[in-house]
């Protein structure tokens, strides 16, 4: 599915970082970053760009292409990894920090996800998170088609205990990113630290 949305020539989600990445980055510790779901790598060629050592992960090779062609024309280098995130090891005590945004994952694989990367970070490592809240249905300008795949706080405050929550919000913006995603969006920021 993501090899056949990422084929065209176009850049689904443009080629600038996520606003909110963009105005929280400052919140990152420098050093090894991880993007999950890093699809075109707008994101990781960013963070690339400001000094951070991007591993960029993505089921899709297309979209692996696509950023690594994107980090080329920026000047900057980053590693990508084709996994799937069900099989994909984060390692222990291995990041600095992991950037997860727009990753909607089915409730079982999500909840696995978030436990490994709770104990991939390194102490003092930082989550940073946006994704679409259910509520995003009553806007259909991006993201998936079903509330399932969508987040809310409380499920964030449970799926990663033992980190301090910096930043935890459900709101509205204006999230206008390439074709995919363009107009009012309900959206979950998280913000956490590592102990």
């Amino acid at each position: 599915m993501w090899d056949e949305r990422y084929a065209s020539a176009e850049y689904v989600y443009g080629t600038e970082p996520n606003d909110f990445l963009r105005e929280a980055v400052g919140q990152l510790p420098v050093g090894d970053v991880l993007c999950l779901a890093d699809g075109e790598g707008r994101n990781g060629v960013w963070l690339a760009g400001q000094g951070f050592r991007v591993t960029s992960v993505d089921a899709s090779m297309v979209g692996l292409g696509k950023t690594r062609a994107l980090a080329e024309s920026r000047g900057v280098s980053l590693t990508t990894v084709h996994a799937d995130l069900a099989e994909f090891d984060l390692g222990a005590g291995r990041w600095d920090a992991v950037v997860s945004i727009f990753c909607h994952l089915p409730p079982p694989l999500r909840r696995d996800v978030h436990a490994r990367v709770v104990a991939a970070l390194k102490p003092g490592g930082v989550l940073l998170l946006e994704a679409y809240h259910p509520e995003q249905l009553n806007f259909a300008t991006g993201g998936p088609p079903v509330a399932d795949l969508m987040m809310r706080l409380a499920d964030l405050r449970a799926e990663l205990p033992g980190l301090e929550v910096l930043h935890a919000v459900e709101t509205e913006r204006d999230v206008i990113e390439g074709a995919g995603h363009w107009g009012r969006g309900a959206v979950v920021q998280f913000i956490a630290r590592k102990p």
